[in-house]
């Protein structure tokens, strides 16, 4: 039963429906779309075929072997792109991102390789991260062969245990058959670039697994490609530490540990599932559907392979495997205000009094983030009238895997109006009332990264607002209970706590406001103290606009810790709105981010972006992403340090900008967080506002506004003005729920 857990680990995309299914993406959009399974299997089998590379199927043999690990879209240089979708120039060559795990040398590295031209390929070259090469092979990402070895190795260590685990908690690891354990395994693996020991946590297989931890933790090193030579180096049961499972057994036989004895679990109802108990005071039903979000009259977006429309936007979007959703050419009315947005990094670093809570600093993207993107349960995940899409990934597999109903689409009414005005007249009636419907197009995926669950969006509003928001939900990373843990957490379930952390989350926003040339300011109040121009004799205090252009890209990085300006303004000093100001987008906030780590110290060097709530850089090529798969198990020696984006301080102004953008919040799991951690209150993200960009609202261009104007002074004749039919009409009750969940190799 210990692979079903594992069943996480696939990856690399194909976006494959849409409302029409069949037709194409427009050319402009098609140079940013993900490859296809098509285009996968081409890329396997040409690099399968290289005698050069000796590469060998991934599943099954040995660790010590050259394998293809990931696959997906290498997106073309921006000043290529930009000469195709801006002056007509040639598309740029198709090409793909691989990842090989040259596992099978006397020196084992991580290479990764540009593969094209798609959908044929017939070259393919080294790929170089600021001078490098290569990575260091202990760093890369976990796969399925290495846990089915590590399972081994646990097998082998907890037999001599079984007492130990049988008397305790009624469940055990090694010969079970349904009274089983399994295990979270905690990252980094180890303290130091090179080691790759980590801890696992020994929990009861039963549904919500992640909140029945029994006590056991056992550290093993396995960083040898052969397994025969990995070894238990540590073992925490119930606060003490041993040096080995046998020490642990022998010490139990002779009364010498404090056992922690755990209830059966059959013996009441299971606390980490999601069957109904309790019941609400009130007695209103909740047996019955609730509001569902319907379209009355048809769709209102359009979407054409990997672009969509809705109102006055346009973007071409991907999912890729490493990291998730990543939009491009982001226009309202044919006006680019983004090249890309795109989510870069998750992370969630916690403390405890457990070894492995001590050690976990989960750094996502090492996870295969973006390949999780597990089927999406309509009516729940997204409304039943969606439109869902498949996703294909080729992530530690050997074939491309498809993933149903990955990512979907939906129009959604915000119940609150986009504007609305009551024009009273002081004595009892109006002169008018206007209201414009308030709607946005989500665009949505999920990641489920072991325990975790984050929901990612992007909303587009018809004022030309634009946000990206992440949710969390799923399981607490929870650890076994000690009296010394609640300095760390809650006490959640008998044995159970839950464990404080932080989660930050970071974005790339490659901001084009009317052209590449634009600059960086803040604006927040000052105050001053002036003599009153119509009463000499008394002062006035009042605020002002206090300007700050940003000329540097150190002047531009403002550190979590300290308070950020209020307005962050992006803008094009060349182009200006009817009213003489420059054409400008602003960031917005929406987040609690706080430090993860003392700057500089050990794991933190390696999301030294979290270090920010915002950092305004110049575009390079070779500043394309801030984190990478391999910071997870290498955060001391990072591939990608992102402190060296800013350290060179250049100057920004008039340039062509990527605001990095940085939102969070800090965690302290309580009892409601049982079974689930629930979405209100856990979203963060940001919004990208026009600011003078326009010389008006232009969601006036909508039809869905309502205008009432009273005819006489009694108000018993009404004009009602509108735009769109007078009533909506019904709903239509969709088919039953269905959900399959299965993701197989095609």
């Amino acid at each position: 039963m210990w692979p079903l857990r594992l069943a996480w680990a696939l990856a690399a995309l194909g976006i494959a429906a849409g409302t029409d299914p069949s037709a194409p993406p427009p050319d402009k959009a098609s140079i940013f779309a993900d490859l296809t399974p098509a285009e996968l299997r081409a890329v396997r089998d040409f690099l399968m075929g290289r005698p050069e590379l000796g590469l060998s199927p991934s599943r099954g043999g040995s660790l010590a072997q050259n394998t293809l690990f990931l696959v997906e879209l290498l997106p073309p240089k921006k000043r290529l792109a930009l000469r195709h979708l801006d002056k007509g120039g040639p598309a740029p060559r198709r090409q793909a991102r691989a990842v090989v795990f040259f596992g099978g040398q006397a020196e084992p590295n991580i290479t990764e390789f540009a593969v094209g031209p798609l959908p044929r390929p017939s070259s393919y070259r080294p790929l170089r991260f600021k001078g490098r090469r290569t990575v260091p092979f202990a760093a890369r990402p976990m796969t399925q062969l290495e846990y089915e070895l590590l399972h081994r190795a646990l097998v082998q260590a907890t037999e001599p245990l079984y007492r130990l685990l049988r008397d305790a908690t009624g469940f055990w690891y090694h010969n079970c058959t349904d009274r089983c354990l399994t295990f979270s395994d905690i990252a980094p693996r180890g303290l130091a670039p090179g080691e790759r020991r980590s801890w696992f946590m020994l929990q009861r297989f039963v549904e919500g697994y992640f909140l029945h931890p029994v006590g056991l933790e056992i550290l093993i090193d396995h960083r040898d490609p052969n397994p025969h030579r990995w070894a238990v180096q540590s073992v925490w049961y119930n606060g003490q530490y041993f040096s080995s499972p046998q020490e642990l057994a022998e010490r139990y036989e002779q009364g010498q540990v404090a056992v922690a004895r755990l209830a059966d679990h059959a013996s009441q109802l299971l606390f980490s599932t999601y069957v109904p108990r309790g019941r609400f005071t009130t007695g209103t039903p909740t047996d019955v559907h609730g509001a569902k979000v319907c379209e009355p009259q048809g769709r209102r977006y359009r979407l054409r392979g990997n672009r969509l429309e809705y109102g006055g936007w346009s973007l071409a979007f991907r999912l890729r495997s490493s990291s998730g959703l990543q939009l491009f050419d982001l226009r309202f009315n044919e006006e680019r205000v983004a090249y890309e947005v795109s989510v870069q990094e998750a992370i969630a670093f916690y403390g405890g009094d457990t070894p492995a809570a001590m050690q976990t600093k989960y750094i996502d993207a090492g996870w295969g983030m973006g390949s999780v993107t597990y089927e999406l349960a309509p009516g729940i995940d997204c409304p039943e009238v969606a439109t869902y899409l498949d996703a294909h990934h080729f992530y530690d597999t050997d074939s491309p895997v498809r993933f149903a109903r990955a990512v979907c689409i939906f129009e959604l009414p915000t119940g609150v109006p986009l504007r609305r005005h009551f024009n009273s007249n002081f004595q009892g009636g109006y002169q008018f009332y206007a209201g414009l419907e308030g709607h946005a197009l989500v665009l949505r995926t999920t990641s489920t990264v072991y325990n975790y669950d984050y929901i990612w969006d992007f909303l587009l509003y018809p004022n030309g607002v634009m946000e990206a928001k992440v949710h969390a939900t799923g399981f607490i990373h929870a650890t076994f209970y000690t009296p010394q843990g609640r300095r760390y957490g809650s006490r959640v379930q008998s044995h159970v706590l839950g464990n404080m952390h932080t989660h930050l989350v970071h974005y790339k926003v490659d901001l084009d406001i009317a052209g590449t040339g634009n600059s960086f300011e803040t604006v927040d109040l000052s105050f001053e103290n002036i003599s009153n121009p119509w009463s000499p004799d008394a002062r006035v205090v009042q605020p002002w606009l206090h300007r700050q252009p940003r000329r540097s890209e150190r002047q531009a990085a403002f550190p979590l810790g300290q308070a950020l300006p209020r307005y962050l303004l992006f803008s094009n000093p060349r182009q200006h709105n009817r009213w003489g100001h420059a054409r400008s987008y602003r960031i917005q906030h929406s987040s609690h981010a706080g430090r993860v780590l003392p700057r500089g110290w050990r794991e933190e060097r390696g999301i030294s972006w979290g270090r920010y709530h915002l950092a305004v850089t110049r575009h390079h090529e070779n500043e394309a992403v801030s984190s990478s798969l391999y910071t997870q198990n290498d955060p001391w020696e990072p591939l990608v340090n992102f402190e060296s984006f800013i350290r060179d301080d250049e100057s920004i102004e008039d340039q062509d900008l990527v605001a990095w953008v940085t939102v969070g919040f800090l965690h302290i799991p309580h009892a409601e967080d049982i079974p689930n951690t629930a979405t209100p209150g856990n979203a963060v993200g940001f919004f990208l506002r026009p600011f003078n960009f326009f010389d008006e609202d232009p969601s006036v261009a909508s039809l869905s506004p309502v205008i009432v104007r009273p005819l006489d002074q009694t108000f018993s004749r009404l004009e009602v003005q509108r735009w769109t039919p007078d009533t909506p009409g019904p709903c239509v009750a969709p088919g039953p729920f269905t959900y399959n969940g299965t993701y197989w190799p095609e």
